[in-house]
């Protein structure tokens, strides 16, 4: 396996057969990461994918853009020699899904596709989550010959023996491939159990860990929820498809042998299903992790008692995030959520009981949003007492999700007074495109300065006026969120950001 993690060296050469000739190495199968955002993430659906594609008995190189200091000419001189029979690029990251920021990150995935292609007439194939709840209009916009969108393990594997004469492409899940001037759409396959084996060893993440202060795991994909906004079913299924946590249990070890020990669910949201979190906390206890690891969470605010909240602590959990969305009846119905404030401060209070630090995340201005609803939604959390609010300005709007059909039933989006975004032309909703309630007045982002005060816990959104990351929690590009982790950080990106606020 070659990796290629440093300016134009090879690095963590590591031995598997590779065919050469004329000075030029022939590579099986090349996987890309293409996520450039700083703090950097380590890509752990590529991971995935390439220990699946590894253990099927395929050659594989990684070449991770992320890490190097000049992507584009580590790309151009991995290409000049090495000749790959399929290229898989990894798209994580869409957009940065915060307003105004809005930055869209579709340009430099056509870029890399361009820059391939001045070198290798290889076939490209797109995944990743970010590609999954866009597959079509990237690929059309990329350029490249297939997408996978859904789960990526086996179908990298299937389309690989597709490009060898092997297999057929209408075999591969979740596969999207143009046939003259159609483009045809494989259904996913969301198989009912979901197993993952790798010992974490394809991609440094030690390096990671030294620059991006956390490493995610996934205990289950899909996600059986009703959120109105959310893009996650559309992405991963909307069937739970759990691990054993025997296997989840087995790659913290393995990560722990690295030296890595803050870790990062990359769940939905991990209580969901409660009986699943409890049998994870309890591998892990019994394995005696708890004492050698610290790790966050997503948590839905339901369901939630004192005794996985006991657990998931003595498991090594220390830091949950809840997406709460909102703290009035009103606006929690109308994001598709059937709990109400009440619930939203037990649960806070059952994990900070437990010594969890906890945050709460918001999504102010939805469909429905008032000065009112906004300013009891903010009442209701202040009075909840988590130790940390994501006041997010704006909700992204995602293709076929019931609030995409709930603006569209009203009108045009382009006539819309509450569509927010930085393009012209017709909405492209592959492009970042917010909705902010128009009740909320002409400075929405400057009403919610006035009703949260001088509150510390609150992390704003940018109002007018102000520079970028004033006090949100944007973490592209975050310096201080780098520096931080630079300087031996280490947790979430938000906690890291609330103990540099309240040191």
């Amino acid at each position: 396996m070659f990796i290629l993690a440093a300016p134009i060296q090879i690095a963590m050469v590591q031995s598997i057969p590779i065919l050469f000739a004329s000075g030029i190495l022939f590579a099986m199968l090349t996987l890309i990461n293409t996520n450039l955002m700083q703090p950097p993430i380590a890509p752990v659906g590529l991971e995935y994918v390439a220990s699946a594609a590894i253990q099927a008995g395929i050659d594989v190189d990684i070449l991770d853009l992320c890490l190097l200091g000049h992507p584009q000419q580590a790309l151009e001189g991995y290409l000049r020699s090495h000749c790959p029979i399929l290229i898989g690029l990894s798209f994580r990251n869409n957009d940065d899904c915060f307003w105004p920021s809005a930055q869209w990150f579709g340009p430099v995935l056509a870029d890399i596709v361009a820059a391939i292609r001045r070198h290798r007439d290889a076939p490209i194939v797109l995944g990743g989550v970010g590609l999954s709840i866009f597959a079509r209009s990237l690929l059309e916009y990329s350029g490249a010959e297939y997408a996978i969108r859904g789960d990526g393990e086996s179908a990298i594997v299937e389309l690989y023996r597709c490009i060898c004469g092997r297999a057929d492409l209408r075999r591969v899940p979740g596969l999207l491939y143009r046939d003259g001037n159609r483009v045809i759409c494989n259904s996913p396959a969301w198989q009912p159990g979901l197993s993952i084996r790798t010992d974490r060893s394809v991609i440094d993440n030690r390096t990671y860990f030294q620059k991006g202060g956390q490493i995610g795991i996934e205990t289950k994909r899909g996600c059986n929820r009703s959120c109105t906004y959310c893009a996650d079913p559309l992405a991963k299924g909307t069937a739970l498809r759990l691990r054993s946590p025997s296997e989840v249990a087995d790659e913290v070890e393995a990560l722990l042998g690295q030296g890595i020990d803050v870790l990062h669910t990359c769940d939905c949201e991990f209580n969901i299903p409660y009986d699943h979190a409890i049998a994870v906390c309890q591998e892990f206890i019994n394995r005696g992790l708890g004492d050698k690891v610290r790790w966050y969470a997503y948590l839905a605010v339901e369901p939630l008692d004192a005794q996985l909240a006991v657990l998931m602590r003595k498991a090594g959990c220390v830091g949950i995030d809840f997406t709460t969305d909102a703290a009035c009846p009103q606006m929690l119905k109308a994001y598709g959520h059937s709990y109400g404030p009440e619930q939203i401060s037990s649960a806070v209070r059952l994990c900070k009981e437990q010594g969890m630090v906890v945050m709460t995340d918001l999504l102010l201005g939805g469909p429905g949003e008032t000065v009112q609803t906004l300013c009891q939604t903010i009442d209701n959390i202040k009075l909840a007492g988590p130790d940390a609010v994501g006041a997010g300005m704006g909700v992204r709007i995602y293709p076929n999700t019931p609030l995409e059909s709930l603006l569209r039933s009203v009108g045009p989006l382009e006539s819309n007074p509450g569509i927010c975004r930085r393009y012209d032309g017709p909405i492209d909703l592959t492009r970042p495109t917010f909705y902010i309630s128009p009740a909320l007045g002409p400075d929405p982002a400057g009403l919610v300065h006035s009703v949260v005060g001088q509150d510390p816990r609150f992390f704003l959104p940018t109002k007018q006026g102000d520079s970028a990351q004033a006090r949100d929690h944007n973490y592209n590009a975050n310096m201080e969120l780098a520096k931080a982790i630079q300087a031996g950080a280490r947790g979430a990106y938000w906690h890291i950001l609330l103990q540099l606020r309240t040191n």
